[in-house]
């Protein structure tokens, strides 16, 4: 059975945009709103992609968890703090399940 990847890529949009919004809601932060909404609508955009059927979605989905892993990762290493911990580990989630998707188009 094929994972539904356009619903997670949906859903790791909505969970990191609301993210960014919850960030910039505490302590006003705006590079957390402009990240998280930004990261956010890539793994929509991916989505959206993958559900149509277009070309690259899972491309777009694995991107979006690259620039995540690429900026909680080294924070999470630094800080210790459960929230860049918890993004890290969805970062590494969505690495691993998109760019299973793509290795497995390719072996088809």
């Amino acid at each position: 059975m094929a994972l539904p990847y356009d619903n997670i890529a949906f859903l790791f949009g909505a969970l990191i945009a609301s993210g960014g919004i919850a960030g910039f809601a505490r302590a006003r932060s705006i590079p957390s709103l402009v990240a998280g909404c930004g990261v956010g609508a890539l793994y929509g955009y991916g989505g959206f992609r993958i559900r149509n059927g277009q070309p690259y979605g899972l491309h777009v989905a694995l991107l979006a968890s690259l620039a995540l892993a690429g900026s909680s990762i080294p924070r999470a290493i630094k800080t210790g703090k459960p929230l860049t911990q918890g993004l890290s580990a969805a970062a590494v989630t969505g690495l691993a399940m998109f760019g299973y998707g793509l290795y497995s188009k390719k072996v088809e």
